[in-house]
């Protein structure tokens, strides 16, 4: 039975980070200190027939894949899925965003221009949005780097169409293994991507390998509002709205199904920090945005 499908009907409890017990399709969310409503769950005669299953160490966004009838891995899957949608990319995200993705974009700018870098890395830089929209910087050089070899080529086309040629490179890689030398880059930037990483741990670590010391790192990334009545309405807005326009317009319909479980499940807020601070980062801060639909995070390297 699928990892997510055993969540439906088993207590389901995360012993590293926030905890989460589902019963009867019921969500609760439990704090660290307070295990002891775990051990209340339990002696409720309510739930005195339902079967504990207990996953350890499990990170739920690491689950989420693209294709789950695939033999690909992960990281495949995702090449795979952003080379198919290259063409649509950016009208579609605008759609579903309402434009609100470009508000984001343009305040991890001023984050990011505040510090006066002279280089910077945009880490699953897609079709290249922030890489261009970061050359508004006084940075020199600017690498947009990406596994979609698809997505790439529309974003050279871009860089090339607004002369940026000279400051801006799109290159293809992997962000679990930066073909970069060690402090390489004054700032870092990953714009929702780093929940389409494989091993996310991996790929922080090594951006803060390449980070440079005093340097910046930022990321935007999707959230789960938590206040009523934007928590109930993202949950509508996520099941119906985007699905469906990703039905009607998209080449791959399982695409942004994939786009939109994986921004339910990924860590965020204080979960996300105290993965940044494990990795080794400083400073670490989150700011949410739009009532919390998504979230930006900084961080530096001592």
């Amino acid at each position: 039975m699928p990892m997510t499908s055993i969540f439906r009907f088993f207590t389901y409890i995360d012993v590293r980070e926030n905890k989460k017990v589902v019963i009867q399709r019921k969500i609760y969310f439990i704090k660290k200190n307070k295990p002891e409503f775990i051990s209340k769950l339990i002696k409720n005669s309510i739930f005195e027939n339902i079967l504990i299953f207990v996953e350890i160490n499990q990170d739920m966004g690491e689950q989420i894949q693209p294709y789950k009838d695939s033999k690909l891995g992960k990281k495949q899957q995702v090449e795979q899925m952003f080379d198919t949608i290259s063409g649509n990319y950016d009208n579609l995200n605008r759609m579903i965003s309402l434009g609100t993705d470009q508000g984001w974009r343009r305040h991890v700018l001023k984050l990011v221009a505040d510090t006066k870098p002279e280089s910077i890395l945009d880490i699953a830089t897609g079709t290249g949005d922030l890489a261009i929209l970061l050359s508004k910087s006084e940075a020199k050089s600017i690498v947009g780097l990406d596994l979609s070899a698809g997505m790439l080529e529309v974003g050279k086309e871009k860089v090339k169409v607004l002369g940026l040629q000279d400051r801006i490179e799109m290159l293809q890689g992997d962000s679990e293994n930066l073909p970069f030398a060690d402090n390489s880059f004054d700032a870092i930037t990953v714009a929702f991507g780093v929940r389409n990483f494989e091993n996310l741990e991996k790929g922080l670590d090594e951006i803060l390998r390449v980070l440079k010391p005093n340097g910046i790192f930022v990321i935007l990334e999707t959230s789960v509002p938590t206040k009523f009545p934007f928590k109930q309405g993202y949950s509508f807005y996520m099941k119906t709205f985007m699905p469906l326009m990703g039905k009607l317009f998209s080449k791959d319909k399982k695409a942004y199904t994939y786009l939109t479980e994986s921004a339910k499940n990924f860590p965020f807020g204080e979960e996300m920090n105290n993965i940044l601070r494990k990795i080794g980062f400083s400073n670490v801060k989150h700011l949410p945005q739009t009532m919390g639909v998504a979230t930006i995070y900084t961080a530096s390297k001592v």
